[in-house]
């Protein structure tokens, strides 16, 4: 998690949130934490083991309820709810909080926001992009692509060739992430997130021709702007020596941020065709996902011919 959280204005800007508190700066005002509370029983005037450290949501239910306070205790309740530290406050399904909510806000620094969305889809919503935003992030080298669905990762030495094979892949028809630059954020324990900084989004880098902009020159179909990550191909120089998996009985893996992805070695030497390999990487991974695995199959086949030749023997 992001030690300076993420700012309201982010959430306010992505989710499309009104403001009702216009004098508080949303930019100073952090979220730490990806957890959302409904202050039910605050309302009632319960506050032990109260979390005012994440974002307060109010619905139909607490709004309704407040309603129905006499003024006097209604008041009590808002000054002792709005004296704690939070992030902010937001009001579901265009409920409107009232004069004396919005000024004791206000007194106390609260931001106060608003959404026409139902409650159970809004937190929901919420959860995941705080979940994405606050999630922890790497930045490391290689080229992202979504390749028939599939997030493939290509890593390997300045110069081998993954830009090349980017834009192989892109002309095929496949969507490119990211060129040289891949922020990796771990959403969960299973999901790894891949994206382009801002400042390299749809540019492409080819030794000898430059910068190449994959948005403006093949169209905005051939772009993504994020991609889960579901296996990696690691392109190295070819060694005579060196001893190359040929069966792939067992998949490797590669460690990002705590979670393992599946990882393939490939050796590239003249006349290896980049793009068909990831195609076929991409596509045998997605065969894998969906329970049929070649490379068991063959080992199947071939020790059912060894027992039948003995049986014939």
């Amino acid at each position: 998690m992001s030690k300076n959280g993420v700012s309201v204005s982010k959430i306010v800007e992505r989710l499309d949130l009104k403001v009702y508190t216009d004098d508080i700066d949303l930019k100073k005002r952090k979220i730490e934490r990806s957890d959302i509370n409904r202050p039910a029983l605050q309302l009632a005037g319960y506050f032990l083991h109260f979390d005012s450290s994440r974002v307060q949501v109010i619905g139909n239910v607490e709004y309704f309820y407040t309603k129905q306070l006499e003024e006097e205790k209604k008041l009590e309740i808002y000054r002792e709810l709005l004296s704690y530290e939070m992030p902010c406050i937001i009001f579901s399904r265009d409920l409107v909080p009232d004069a004396d909510f919005i000024q004791i806000a206000e007194e106390n620094g609260i931001p106060v926001l608003g959404t026409r969305r139902p409650t159970s889809e809004f937190t929901a919503e919420l959860i995941y992009a705080l979940g994405e935003l606050l999630a922890p992030c790497i930045t490391i080298h290689g080229v992202l692509v979504d390749v028939y669905g599939e997030g493939v990762l290509i890593t390997g030495e300045s110069g081998i060739g993954k830009s090349e094979a980017a834009l192989e892949l892109i002309r095929r028809g496949h969507r490119l992430v990211s060129d040289d630059v891949v922020e990796i954020s771990r959403i969960n324990d299973h999901t790894l997130i891949g994206t382009a900084p801002d400042i390299t989004r749809n540019f492409i880098e080819l030794r000898g021709i430059g910068i190449v902009d994959v948005k403006s020159l093949y169209g905005v179909e051939c772009i993504r702007e994020k991609q889960e990550i579901d296996l990696v191909i690691n392109l190295s120089e070819w060694k005579k020596d060196a001893e190359y998996d040929r069966m792939g009985l067992e998949d490797e893996y590669i460690e990002y941020l705590g979670n393992k992805v599946v990882c393939y070695s490939v050796p590239i030497r003249p006349g290896r065709n980049l793009a068909v390999i990831c195609e076929t990487a991409a596509v045998n991974h997605r065969q894998k996902k969906m329970g049929y695995h070649a490379a068991q199959e063959l080992y199947r086949r071939v020790q059912q011919n060894l027992v039948k030749n003995r049986e014939e023997e």
